[in-house]
């Protein structure tokens, strides 16, 4: 009876982690797996800002949702601005930039 109960435990443990994963992926939320490479994904890119010698980092936010990266927060003027864009854009898989930085 201890094999069919830990049987049984096992099977309802996958089925509640596919119906978990299976919501996420319609609600639009990220599975476990995704939020990993996102995770990845933002500190790859506010490692090559903060290499940047040109770029302010503690006033530039980075934030990844299914390889899309989202750049918020302050710069000082438009060149740094693109700099940010154009590097986000060149880390290795991302699929686009949402640009809400703002110049002041």
């Amino acid at each position: 009876m201890g094999k069919a109960r830990q049987l049984r435990t096992i099977l309802t443990a996958a089925a509640l982690v596919t119906l978990v994963t299976a919501c996420a992926a319609i609600s639009g939320r990220e599975t476990s797996g995704e939020y990993v490479d996102d995770a990845t994904i933002t500190t790859k890119v506010k490692a090559e800002i903060f290499n940047d010698a040109s770029l302010k980092v503690l006033q530039i936010n980075v934030e990844t949702m299914q390889d899309v990266v989202q750049l918020s927060g302050f710069v000082d003027s438009s060149r740094s601005k693109d700099r940010a864009e154009q590097i986000a854009r060149a880390v290795p898989g991302v699929r686009a930039v949402k640009d809400d930085l703002i110049v002041r």
